[in-house]
């Protein structure tokens, strides 16, 4: 499945939230992520996300599609982090 992750975490928690998502998801900008997971990878990333976040204060928003094809993405000035492909 592809996923847009976008999370609003405390000053004192978002450097741990930031190197946990970038395991799993393409780093797209601030505390945006991006990418291909599996549904096991995906529970996964949000189980240990809850272990950092304080629910009460913080978010962590996760959109879902079957794969990118069905997203349409407009980029509109410059783009903070381009994703590349690895073969």
């Amino acid at each position: 499945m592809y996923v847009i992750l976008v999370y609003d975490i405390g000053e004192k928690r978002v450097g741990k939230m930031l190197k946990l998502c970038r395991q799993y998801l393409n780093w797209i900008q601030n505390s945006v992520f991006e990418g291909e997971i599996t549904p096991p990878k995906l529970r996964e990333l949000k189980m240990k996300a809850s272990t950092i976040m304080d629910e009460d204060i913080d978010s962590l928003i996760i959109f879902t599609s079957r794969n990118e094809d069905w997203l349409e993405k407009e980029i509109i000035g410059k783009e903070k982090n381009e994703i590349t492909s690895f073969l």
